[in-house]
């Protein structure tokens, strides 16, 4: 059966289709012609303009190109050292660097995000994963271990890494350059080969990947990119297709769901990060101008769509009112506009259905018995702007904390503030969600922000900041939020297979 998305896609051919570009699925090294590819729009989620036509991969493109990806592990690729495979990456961020403004552009178009969050964030972010990886794998050690035997020669055994093989990586919308090559960064620098299957609302920066792949000279079959929907169409083929070995995803927790449903035939590894209901924790004795800026970034960074985002507020009561009116002041300094504009710092959801998923939860939580502190509602945009998926920056009080609003993720630029009393009233609060991604924590009393931080049920907890990463941690989710860890060493335990060999002396 089609998803809602796919059918009402169908349905919104727009009549100047015509003068777009067409994004075709990159199979084996090229572009594969659209000739017979049923086709739906990407709209541009700042005016709702037709940016692109789109060919939906079907099943049989699919195992093109599984079997593509599995050819050139039987290739040149699979017996490619890893100093040669290494360099290729490091020429990719290169290429990637070379051509950055043509990242930023095909991203903002994708999303309608500001330029400063592409050109400081998102497509460095990107090209960086590439060379970190390869470096990662380049220095990284096995185990080894002398074993005494009866005879009293002994043995030795030691460990070796080998590519999984065809992993297939289902990326998300909301930042989706970033999170594709976070993925294929690893996964390239451990020798396997992959099939991606981008979000059909943001299709431009894994196909401009693909020119860069032939441009570095990667071998064909190593980089696919199969387009189109989830459920009934490209997504469910890849992942349930016998020749992908892997299967890594990034987004909402029921699609992770239905996913190892398809992974567990044929007992094929995933590595999942799911949703949040991320806690932002805000004692007295912060510094209160960081902690508001802190909190306000998480909250309606990339407006709002963040899985790390911050949608849950807990403040320590001297300070709840006064964070409350700062907080709302900034937000209400946002200044939408389009991307490109250098004024902007604020852009839309991703498209008309994720802002209608929005406004619902918008009027839930006033239905719940929300104080809308601001916001809740779409914002007065000019003509040319008006077809667009905006949504106003939201700040809610008053929720009780079994409320949907304050269990449910949003995603979405919005947070419930709720004040709290002592140490313990607010690690119980924060632990109260069926999530465990992240969690940022605002105070200067170190011994307590570490005791806080081994109490909070979270893959990830930053105190005094959000979002600062470094790429070799240890990056995932508790409980909903996903399964497995990646990041540094720890991405090689999923995209490598570690073998041992023992030889007897």
């Amino acid at each position: 059966m089609l998803s809602a998305a796919r059918s009402n896609a169908k349905r919104r051919v727009g009549q100047n289709a015509a003068m777009t570009r067409t994004i075709t699925s990159f199979i084996d090294g090229a572009f594969v012609p659209a000739d017979g590819a049923r086709l739906f729009d990407k709209r541009s989620p700042v005016d709702g303009r037709v940016i692109a036509r789109i060919a939906e991969a079907d099943a049989a493109q699919v195992n093109a190109a599984v079997q593509a990806a599995r050819r050139a592990m039987a290739g040149e690729w699979g017996r490619m050292p890893v100093e040669k495979r290494c360099a290729l990456l490091h020429a990719m961020a290169d290429e990637i660097t070379r051509r950055f403004d043509d990242f930023v552009a095909a991203e903002m178009a994708d999303t309608g995000q500001p330029s400063h969050v592409m050109t400081h964030v998102f497509i460095p972010r990107g090209a960086a994963n590439f060379k970190v990886f390869a470096d990662v794998v380049k220095n990284v050690a096995t185990e080894s271990f002398r074993t005494d035997t009866p005879d009293g020669r002994g043995a030795l055994n030691y460990a070796i890494r080998k590519p999984k093989g065809v992993i297939g990586v289902v990326c998300p919308w909301n930042a989706p350059f970033l999170l594709m090559t976070w993925k294929l960064g690893p996964a390239l620098a451990c020798g396997n080969a992959v099939v991606v299957k981008p979000s059909e609302e943001t299709p431009l920066t894994a196909a401009l990947l693909g020119e860069v792949m032939n441009a570095v000279g990667i071998p064909k079959g190593v980089y696919n990119v199969v387009n189109g929907f989830g459920p009934g169409s490209t997504g469910e083929f890849v992942t349930s297709h016998p020749g992908v070995d892997a299967i890594t995803f990034t987004g909402e927790t029921r699609t992770g769901t239905a996913i190892m449903r398809a992974a567990a035939e044929g007992v094929r590894d995933v590595s999942f990060e799911l949703g949040g209901k991320n806690a932002g924790i805000v004692f007295a004795d912060a510094d209160f101008d960081a902690a508001v800026d802190g909190i306000f970034r998480s909250a309606f960074l990339n407006t709002g769509q963040v899985c790390l985002g911050t949608e849950r507020v807990y403040v320590e009561r001297p300070i709840f009112e006064r964070f409350r009116d700062a907080l709302k002041a900034k937000a209400e300094a946002v200044k939408y506009g389009r991307p490109e504009d250098h004024a902007s710092t604020y852009g839309p959801l991703i498209s008309r259905e994720h802002q209608q998923k929005v406004l619902g939860y918008y009027r839930l939580a006033v239905e719940e018995g929300a104080s809308v502190v601001t916001g809740g509602g779409v914002p007065q945009m000019p003509a040319e702007l008006a077809e667009g998926c905006w949504v106003q920056p939201t700040i809610w009080t008053g929720l009780a904390d079994d409320a949907r609003t304050v269990r449910e993720e949003v995603f979405g630029p919005c947070c419930h503030l709720r004040p709290f009393d002592s140490e313990d009233e607010v690690v119980g609060l924060a632990n109260d969600t069926d999530y465990g991604l992240s969690t940022t924590i605002w105070t200067q009393n170190l011994a307590r922000a570490h005791r806080m931080a081994e109490r909070i049920d979270v893959g990830i907890t930053w105190i005094n900041s959000w979002f600062l990463r470094d790429l070799r941690t240890p990056f995932g989710g508790s409980k909903h939020s996903g399964i497995g860890r990646e990041g540094g060493v720890h991405s090689l335990e999923f995209y490598t297979e570690t073998r041992n060999v023992c030889v007897k002396l």
